[in-house]
This record gives structure tokens, C-alpha cells and sequence, in this order.
């Protein structure tokens, strides 16, 4: 019998004795990683799937809940799978720091995007604005279309779609002209020095009195804020729902227009 077939089987011979061996201490380790991938996989999305609810219940925007709930899922799964290498005898130190210095370096590339990211967390969570909502920000001003992870999108008067990155939009002031339910309108008048003050007020406070979505509590107001020798300028102040106060600002001034021309006040 020639020397390699000797060898040959041999070989075999060592590996079909040694088989249960192998069998039961690599099946089992097998078997363990098998599970521990199951089980955690299943403790993963259950954690998710809670931290959804949690967050729900705290009425959080949808797409936060939607991003994190995944971003949490994928974290946990990644562990379990190291878990479960790690129980079948692989060395996984270096396998964790490829992944910590892959972590890092998609972290510096991707700076600005986090940086961004965490702006709209904390937009969504704190809701200086909610969708709907006329806002000036980041020196932009318009209706709030949708309010992303990374960016918000405004729509202007004009119907142009703005898209803000969220933290230009957090870094900057914002004015929400509909966070609170009512707003002031404040006109100034002025008429010549020559008009009759008690005439000219009593016509304005007509005027504020005529228009009925002007708001009776707080009451509508007419002060003398300045007089010279050539004009003598009236402040007018009325509270209205902030959903009405550009058709009720443009009504007040064509009244008022037509009716100190009317009384050649204005001529």
C-alpha cells in the first residue's frame, strides 16, 4: 500500500474517532450562539418596540420615534451578534475595534449630519414651532411645511419650499407669529397739525369699534403718540385672533384711508 494512501487514512481514522468530540464541544457552542442570536435578537426588538411605546405615549414626532426606535434596535443587534461570535471561540477584540474606529471615522465625516441630527431632537422635543405654525428663522420667514431629523422645510408666502438645516434653524433666534392664540395690530396715524384731535380719535375709535373681529377684551385703543407743528400722529391698538390679523390689519387701513379722505382730513 503506497505511503500516501497509509497517510490518508490515517488521517481519517484520527477524525472519525475524534467526530463525537468535536461534535459535542463545537455542536454545543453552536447550538449557544444560535440561541443567544435568537434570544437577543428577540430582547433587541422588544427593547425597540418599548422604547417606541415610551415615546409615543410622550407624543413625540413620529419620525424621531421611527429613527431612534431603529438606531436602538441596530445598536442592541450588533452587540448580541458580537455575543454570539464570541461564544463560538472567535477573538473578538480587534473585531470591536474595527468597529469603534469605523464608528468614529463615519462619526467625523459625518459631523455636520449629527450636528444637524441632534439640532432636530431637540426641535421636536422642545417644540419652539409645530408644523403649520409662521415662523422667521435663520433669517427666513414662512409657514412650517414639515419638521425633518435633519432639516426643516418652510414655505414662504410666495409658495417657495425652503429647507433649513436644523442647526442653522436652532442656532439662529425664532419668532413664532402662531404660538399664541390672539396678536396686537399697532397702526400709526398721521394727520396734518391742523386737524381737530378730539375729531380725528373719535373717527379712529369709530373705526376699531366697526370692525367686529376686533377683539372687545382687551379693548381697542387710540393714543396721541406724537404732535409737532406739522403732524400730529395717533397710535392705534386692537387684539385680534393671530389667524385673522392680516385681513383685519388690510380692512382697518382701507377704512381708515377712506374715511379721513371722506372727511378731507386727508386730502
Amino acid at each position: 500500500m503506497p505511503d500516501s494512501t497509509a497517510v490518508f487514512l490515517s488521517a481519517w481514522g484520527s477524525i472519525v474517532d475524534k467526530a463525537p468530540h468535536y461534535m459535542i464541544t463545537y455542536g454545543a457552542k453552536l447550538l449557544a450562539a444560535i440561541l443567544i442570536y435568537i434570544i437577543g435578537k428577540w430582547v433587541a426588538r422588544m427593547v425597540s418596540n418599548l422604547l417606541r411605546r415610551m415615546m409615543n405615549h410622550g407624543k413625540v414626532d413620529a419620525s424621531l420615534v421611527s429613527f431612534i426606535g431603529n438606531l436602538v434596535y441596530a445598536i442592541l443587534l450588533v452587540f448580541v451578534i458580537v455575543a454570539a461570535i464570541s461564544k463560538l471561540g472567535v477573538q473578538t477584540t480587534s473585531f470591536i475595534a474595527l468597529i469603534g474606529a469605523a464608528g468614529l471615522a463615519v462619526g467625523m465625516a459625518l459631523q455636520g449630519s449629527l450636528s444637524n441630527f441632534a439640532a432636530g431632537v431637540m426641535l421636536i422635543l422642545f417644540k419652539p414651532f409645530k408644523v403649520g405654525d409662521t415662523i422667521t428663522g435663520a433669517g427666513m420667514t414662512g409657514k412650517v411645511h414639515d419638521i425633518g431629523i435633519f432639516h426643516t422645510i418652510i414655505l414662504t408666502s410666495d409658495n417657495r419650499k425652503l429647507i433649513i438645516p436644523n442647526a442653522k434653524l436652532s442656532a439662529d433666534s425664532i419668532t413664532n407669529f402662531s404660538a399664541m392664540p390672539t396678536r396686537r395690530i399697532e397702526l400709526s396715524i398721521a394727520v396734518p397739525a391742523t386737524s381737530d384731535i378730539i375729531v380725528v380719535r373719535d373717527l379712529l375709535t369709530g373705526i376699531l369699534g366697526s370692525e367686529e373681529r376686533v377683539l372687545k377684551d382687551p379693548a381697542p385703543v387710540v393714543n396721541l403718540n406724537d404732535a409737532n407743528a406739522v403732524t400730529i400722529t395717533f397710535g392705534l391698538y386692537a387684539h385680534v385672533k393671530s389667524t385673522e390679523l392680516g385681513s383685519i390689519q388690510s380692512a382697518l387701513v382701507e377704512k381708515i384711508k377712506t374715511n379721513l379722505t371722506a372727511k378731507e382730513i386727508w386730502k
